[in-house]
């Protein structure tokens, strides 16, 4: 199996419909993770996926997960959760410590994390240009002190929320973080988050798989619009906690 390698100094990719057909949705091994190339190639549907020792591998899955913020999903037992348990939901209050805690997470059938030292470089980079956002859940200690409890984060182009990882160091903290963070993207104007990969927690917050065709399609259209609020540090959520 030939696998394109990239040029360093093109940020082109090559064909994402022969990866898919041809490569299981590997585009192409190579290049480097500067800020120009991941703007090129998240609205094409493509992101970086690779470990520790591995060449940087950029993939375009299909067909591929997505949530569409309307058709969010709140189940019975979380909406018990976002009642009765105290805490804050921010939106980048710290991003490098967000992705630092999803580095760490353990992940099922995984040994290490494909959240490399250069891509916590890279992404903080689109971090710091209003490219890669952070939410963060916050519970109350023993002496009432916010502690980070869980979060998420990932990249905005226009009208596409990219969501990258999330972790938890406390019981249902990603799952609040999330529960807030979409209706908070929503009302910024994101259109379409795309989620990546399938998995059991993302299908019950109510996401979907729809062909890469039209995933390219709304891609298209999403990431050249702008957003009608700009995603900023900001408080979106409290509950049992004076603020």
């Amino acid at each position: 199996m030939d696998i394109p390698l990239l040029n360093r100094n093109s940020k082109a990719f090559p064909d994402v419909r022969e990866a898919i057909e041809q490569r299981e949705g590997l585009v192409a091994v190579g290049g480097d993770l500067s800020p120009e190339r991941l703007l090129t190639a998240y609205p094409q549907g493509i992101f970086p996926w690779f470990s520790d020792g591995q060449p940087v591998c950029w993939w375009a899955l299909s067909p591929r997960t997505v949530l569409y913020p309307e058709k969010i999903h709140i189940g019975r037992s979380l909406k018990k959760t976002l009642r009765n348990k105290p805490y804050v939901v921010t939106v980048n209050e710290n991003f490098p410590a967000v992705i630092a805690a999803c580095a760490a997470a353990p992940r099922a059938e995984q040994h290490g994390t494909w959240i490399t030292w250069s891509m916590r470089q890279a992404y903080t980079r689109l971090h710091e240009m209003g490219h890669a956002h952070s939410f963060e859940c916050w519970y109350p200690d023993g002496n009432g002190r916010l502690e980070l409890a869980g979060g998420l984060y990932g990249v905005q182009i226009g009208r596409m929320f990219f969501g990258e990882s999330m972790f938890a160091l406390r019981d249902d903290a990603s799952k609040i973080a999330f529960a807030h963070a979409v209706p908070y993207l929503a009302q910024c104007g994101i259109g379409l988050i795309d989620c990546q990969q399938n998995t059991h927690h993302l299908a019950r917050f109510g996401s979907e798989q729809v062909p890469f065709e039209d995933f390219q399609t709304a891609l298209k259209k999403l990431t050249e619009m702008p957003l009608r609020k700009k995603i900023n540090r900001h408080l979106v959520a409290y509950n049992g906690i004076d603020v």
